[in-house]
């Protein structure tokens, strides 16, 4: 009589070919979970068997394949990507060209200084109505609601309280 195949503990196989059977649609979902694309799933999946299949008898008599051959696939799908940055290096030095340089923080407290004056000027109901408009980014039926007036009125509101501000802003400029 023959001796039985020896079976891995953790997925009920003995050889490398009933593991890829059982076990490669499995597989093949948790490679699409971490790449998001099916063909890279198919190729990380392939990746990894392709690494396991000459270490089958050392992994296997460990007992834990499927953690051996997840880790494989995260493993080639890191490579992948490594490997596509290397070929098609990012231009970090546009990112930086193209980033909006601040002068001088003095430049923005003194803008916000003079905004928060402006809207002090205002009379209350327009003031509340700018500030319910452009800082709470209230709609105008919100504004309506909270100011307790018809729509259209909030809408006045808000078109003269910045045609105060913009008089004020231009008056100041010359």
């Amino acid at each position: 009589m023959s001796e039985p195949p020896t079976v891995v503990a953790d997925t009920g196989v003995g050889s490398f070919e009933d593991y890829v059977t059982l076990r490669s649609a499995s597989l093949l979902r948790f490679a699409y979970l971490i790449t998001r694309n099916r063909e890279d799933a198919h190729d990380a999946v392939q990746e990894a068997l392709t690494g396991l299949y000459p270490r089958w008898r050392q992994v296997a008599g460990r007992g834990d394949v499927d953690a051996y051959v997840r880790r494989s696939i995260v493993n080639a799908h890191v490579s992948s990507w490594r490997k596509v940055r290397r070929m098609f290096p990012t231009a970090e030095p546009e990112v930086v060209a193209t980033a909006p340089v601040v002068s001088d923080a003095a430049d923005a407290v003194a803008d916000a200084d003079q905004a928060l004056r402006l809207c002090g000027e205002l009379p209350p109901v327009q003031r509340a109505a700018v500030v319910l408009r452009f800082y709470e980014d209230r709609s105008f039926a919100e504004i309506a609601r909270i100011l307790g007036c018809p729509e259209g009125t909030a809408r006045s509101h808000v078109h003269r309280a910045l045609s105060a501000l913009r008089a004020r802003l231009d008056g100041g400029r010359r």
